[in-house]
């Protein structure tokens, strides 16, 4: 099979042909038609993203979209031709989705919304994970509560906000004003990023604050967060790096979660839950309550450090996808 291949960090991938995995027990090989990249995806690349703990060489790449190709031992829950989509690898050593070719663990793999292509499924299964391990397994958001959403336009950012108005909150979310558009499509109420805090609060909330925050952005925006949440309120971020004064947050006796996807791949422990959110999320996107957000560029193999380069500039408007299929018959041409 071909894959991108990241030798040195910062270098341009190599595309290479290597063997096709044989899946092992409890495995499932996943012919893979798309991969997406994420922010972790480059700064791994960089070089810069020791907690992932992915040695060279490797194959970076966190989501797929396919179909089984094959199954491994002991497992009963899929079989040759399925349509999955997951976040599989690219972390602690595990193959990552830049290839044609991936044994995956069965636990981390639930079957691809029907309504979706392949790449829009790709686009989902990490930012998915981290919105609902924030809002669901850590806040557990309610019908009628008034929730935040620092970066509402982002890749976790848009899943969350749908996440809400499935839960039937209702959904508040900053952004800079090109994404206004965006963030009022998805059904919240959009707050201009450059507004300070209490003006947004008392405008808003009447001086109350947010029943629930949570932080797509983090840095200010985290500090923001614990201003803008209420007595009692609960705040969470997936971006809760550098130094934060807890001050705001204690004085409202309100409390603060961290989101960290990765450990079911570091460790193994946790991979079924992942599976499940995956497995509810495709029941809300089949019914029309969960859409993937896709920049209109399209990668390939041979294109990934251009994706990486809109991601760390800013310029990416969507998830930005790559292309396996294509790339595999772009090399053979």
């Amino acid at each position: 099979m071909k894959a991108a291949i990241l030798e040195t960090y910062g270098a341009p991938f190599r595309i290479s042909a290597i063997p096709v995995p044989v899946p092992g027990p409890g495995e499932v090989l996943v012919r893979i038609a798309a991969s997406s990249v994420n922010p972790l995806d480059t700064k791994i690349h960089a070089g810069a993203a020791e907690h992932a703990r992915h040695p060279l060489p490797a194959i970076l790449g966190i989501d797929l979209a396919g179909t089984v190709e094959a199954v491994g031992p002991a497992v009963t829950g899929f079989r040759r031709g399925d349509e999955v989509y997951g976040m599989a690898g690219g972390v602690g050593g595990l193959q990552g989705t830049l290839a044609e070719y991936a044994a995956v663990d069965a636990d981390l793999l639930a079957p691809k919304p029907a309504n979706l292509m392949m790449e829009n499924a790709a686009a989902l299964p990490s930012v998915v994970i981290t919105a609902w391990e924030g809002l669901v397994d850590r806040m557990a958001i309610g019908a009628g509560e008034t929730v935040l959403v620092q970066g509402g336009a982002g890749g976790v950012g848009h899943v969350a906000v749908q996440l809400v108005r499935a839960f039937g909150a209702e959904a508040f979310a900053t952004g800079s004003a090109h994404s206004r558009a965006v963030i009022e499509r998805l059904g919240a109420t959009f707050i201009d990023r450059t507004e300070p805090v209490s003006d947004y609060v008392l405008r808003l909330t009447g001086g109350r604050g947010f029943d629930r925050v949570y932080d797509t952005v983090g840095g200010p925006a985290l500090d923001a967060s614990f201003q803008a949440v209420r007595r009692f309120g609960h705040v969470a971020s997936c971006l809760g790096w550098g130094s934060h004064v807890l001050a705001p947050l204690s004085f409202k006796e309100a409390t603060y979660s961290g989101v960290f996807i990765l450990p079911p791949l570091l460790s193994g422990e946790g991979r079924r839950h992942h599976r499940e959110i995956l497995d509810t999320a495709r029941r809300l996107t089949e019914a029309g309550r969960l859409v993937p957000i896709l920049d209109d560029r399209r990668f390939t193999l041979n294109t990934v450090c251009d994706a990486y380069r809109a991601i760390k500039t800013g310029a990416a408007r969507g998830k930005l996808v790559v292309d396996i299929a294509a790339s595999a018959r772009e090399l053979v041409a």
